[in-house]
């Protein structure tokens, strides 16, 4: 009788043998290196972009929009270096310079963001180019960043319009000497620009110094002024706009004007002591308690006035209580006041109401509109990992145009990932986890049958339905 197991010792016997055989004629070991004249490049997905930049139209009105700073035909053309700049952050390998003279070597990178090598940009052509931009191209930078506003409205029509305003540090502490570098309210040296959001978009930046508070001059009713102007000429008319900012821009001009063009506004305040006094005499049974998901607020409305303002304004005191099961104690309590003028602008009540937001004209709407201004931060949070806050150069209008063009890159990213990720990649994403995934991927290209082919590896390019987001990088919505 045999013994049952001698069949199946027999097979893993029989098996190991061959698996043994096989691996012996495979060598995983590596000799040696050498060089290959083969076209090959470590940024295949910057394809994409700059398909995205050729198809929407922005490089040929940049061209227009740039076209009085080429002073003769020589060099490269304007559009030609926008796009060599918008691809140097997107990759975002390194925040210096001279990596232009680094990728100017290398074939495939110019290949595959389809540049004649003899026609890529080396660091100093770069210098002069932000040489040639001075202090006043910051507003065609600006015009820029509203044109691309404006296009983005039209492709997501928005019933009611949110806008942020707040100001962000460029941490410059490391650099010995930059024009406008000083010392900032998170006690690092660097520039403190102006900045306007609107859901992932930076819509309008004014550069600033460091010594530049949030609230310097009228640079904030200037920038409402502008961009509210921009929207009821080229978006819509009626569409009601509001403005959520923190304390820092708590200042009776900012809501004059907004009240004066029935423009919403939802603004920290300042607890003052008769505040203060005024809130611990108020009677318990008038708090109301608003449920957030890990947190429990009391708040309470009232009207105040200022002793310089013409006119009582609806505040709300908010306490918290809870901070997920934690209940908080009275003297660690970030206590806030919030100022708005929905609920008491009839022209901005029916405005809102008629676009189906009338949810924001409660006390608990206001409230989370305000909360949810982390989501403005968050913008500049992405920006950042977008490009950098150290900026390459001496002078201040070197760096305002270098910190614009960084900005506009920024938007357009933002919009490639909407147009042309979002099924492949979530739309929030960071860039850093983007060129992760998508940017940095290996590709050769060849030609073939008159053809130019980028050849990316088959689990790479199943996994990212390269051939999917290729058709899509080639027609999205065109700046208009």
């Amino acid at each position: 009788m045999s013994h049952p197991f001698r069949n199946i010792t027999f097979r893993v016997g029989e098996y190991m043998k061959a698996k043994n055989k096989n691996s012996a004629k495979i060598n995983t070991t590596i000799d040696g290196v050498e060089s290959t004249s083969d076209v090959l490049t470590g940024r295949g997905g910057l394809i994409l972009f700059v398909r995205y930049l050729t198809a929407i139209g922005i490089l040929g009105r940049l061209q227009d929009w740039f076209a009085c700073i080429r002073k003769s035909g020589k060099g490269q053309p304007v559009a030609e270096i926008f796009k060599q700049l918008f691809c140097f952050f997107v990759d975002g390998t390194s925040r210096h310079l001279v990596y232009f003279d680094t990728l100017a070597k290398d074939e495939g990178y110019a290949r595959g963001i389809e540049t004649n090598p003899s026609d890529m940009l080396s660091s100093h052509s770069v210098k002069r180019f932000f040489r040639a931009l001075l202090l006043p191209m910051g507003w065609v930078f600006r015009r820029v960043l509203l044109e691309l506003f404006v296009w983005r409205l039209k492709i997501e029509k928005p019933n009611m319009i949110m806008l942020g305003i707040d100001s962000v540090v460029m941490d410059n502490d490391e650099a010995q000497k930059r024009h406008g570098i000083a010392p900032t309210y998170k006690k690092v040296k660097g520039f403190h620009p102006l900045q306007m959001t609107w859901g992932r978009y930076v819509i309008d930046a004014i550069f600033r110094s460091g010594d530049r508070h949030c609230n310097y001059g009228n640079d904030t009713v200037r920038m409402i002024e502008r961009v509210v102007e921009k929207i009821r000429k080229s978006y819509r008319a009626d569409v009601p706009i509001v403005v959520r900012m923190d304390s820092g821009f708590f200042d009776q001009k900012v809501f004059d004007y907004c009240e004066k063009q029935h423009i919403g506004y939802i603004c920290g305040g300042k607890i003052y002591a008769d505040i203060k006094q005024f809130i611990q005499n108020w009677d318990q049974s008038f708090w109301l308690l608003l449920n957030q998901p890990d947190q429990v607020w009391e708040i309470v409305e009232f009207g105040d006035r200022r002793n310089s303002w013409s006119r009582f304004r609806r505040a709300f005191y908010c306490r918290p209580m809870y901070q997920g099961r934690q209940m908080v104690f009275d003297f660690a309590r970030p206590d806030t006041v919030i100022y708005t003028n929905i609920g008491t602008d009839a022209v901005l009540d029916t405005r809102l109401i008629q676009s189906g937001c009338n949810d924001l004209m409660t006390a608990k709407g206001i409230i989370q509109a305000y909360h949810y201004r982390g989501a403005d931060e968050l913008v500049h949070r992405a920006f950042k990992d977008f490009g950098f806050e150290a900026l390459p150069f001496l002078r201040f209008h070197q760096n305002a145009a270098f910190f614009y063009t960084m900005l506009i890159g920024f938007v357009l990213f933002e919009s490639f990932k909407t147009d042309v990720c979002a099924p492949v990649i979530a739309v929030s994403t960071y860039a850093t986890t983007l060129r992760r995934k998508l940017i940095d991927i290996a590709a050769k290209i060849v030609r073939h049958a008159g053809k130019t082919i980028l050849k990316i590896c088959r689990a790479t390019f199943e996994e990212l339905q390269f051939d999917f987001l290729w058709q899509r990088s080639a027609s999205p919505p065109a700046v208009l």
